[in-house]
């Protein structure tokens, strides 16, 4: 990460509830052409430090983001300075704050949270710690899990205030995309209930969405990507349905990052 900051705008987005099978088949399949064009190589198999939202993010923001399912270590992109840590390479970016957003801001970013589920939401004590952390913070029933158009309205926000800052004000953007979650049978015709068919068909409406925030980060400063799923969920898998426990459709999860600039060059 030392290669880019403090040149480069940081994004961080999390497609809530996202499964790895689903992400890797919709990949292949062509369902997701604008990811699919962002990572050509396809998606990393990772595994979540959280079973939940709150956990995950929780320990993403403070730089353990998911981990390669192979055998480690693995070096890290970001973490707080503490003697003994075994991840923390030359490359590493740490910073002296809890967490990256303060890290980041410490070195002059803008810090502006999208919300998406309820731990974004500010109606309670509990959603309101994350989406402190940061400058700016945002979220409205419209950027939430039961709006159809969820998708669309949050990257609508991103895009305004990427267009509103002045482009030499480096800016770390979080979405917390939140189409994927439960209930997602609204995006598949006729579904009364959700499953993997409206799981799929969820992350298809996501990707359709895309184009608009790239193009609008491309028009700012080179960027920095990541994005993830925070966990899976399960839909009857060994008799286990939704997350915030321990089976491989919950932990595992697909991860990417990269250069902007670079992804476009090379698609």
């Amino acid at each position: 990460m030392k290669q880019y900051i403090p040149t480069h705008d940081i994004v961080l987005i999390t497609l809530d509830t996202l499964r790895y099978d689903v992400a890797v088949a919709e990949w292949t399949n062509g369902g997701t052409p604008n990811l699919r064009a962002l990572l050509p190589h396809g998606w990393q198999e990772r595994h979540s430090p959280g079973s939940f939202t709150y956990a995950a993010h929780q320990a993403m923001f403070a730089g353990f983001m998911p981990t390669p399912a192979t055998p480690g270590p693995h070096g890290r992109l970001f973490a707080a300075r503490f003697a003994g840590s075994e991840t923390t390479t030359e490359q590493t970016f740490t910073f002296d704050a809890p967490e990256i957003v303060t890290g980041l801001a410490q070195v002059g970013y803008r810090t502006i949270c999208i919300g998406g589920v309820g731990f974004f939401n500010r109606q309670t004590a509990l959603s309101c710690v994350l989406p402190d952390l940061f400058h700016e913070s945002y979220w409205e029933p419209r950027l939430g899990v039961t709006e159809p158009r969820s998708t669309e309205f949050q990257v609508a926000l991103a895009v305004e205030r990427l267009q509103a800052i002045p482009a030499e004000q480096r800016i770390f953007l979080f979405i917390n995309i939140s189409a994927l979650h439960q209930p997602n049978c609204h995006y598949l015709a006729g579904a009364t209930g959700d499953s993997l068919a409206s799981h799929a068909a969820a992350l298809r409406y996501v990707d359709r969405q895309l184009p608009a925030l790239f193009a609008a980060l491309r028009q700012r400063n080179p960027s920095f990507l990541m994005i993830c799923s925070d966990h899976g969920t399960a839909y009857g898998e060994d008799g286990f349905s939704g997350h915030r426990l321990a089976h491989p459709t919950v932990w595992t999860v697909p991860y990417a990052d990269c250069s902007l600039e670079e992804a476009h060059a090379s698609a």
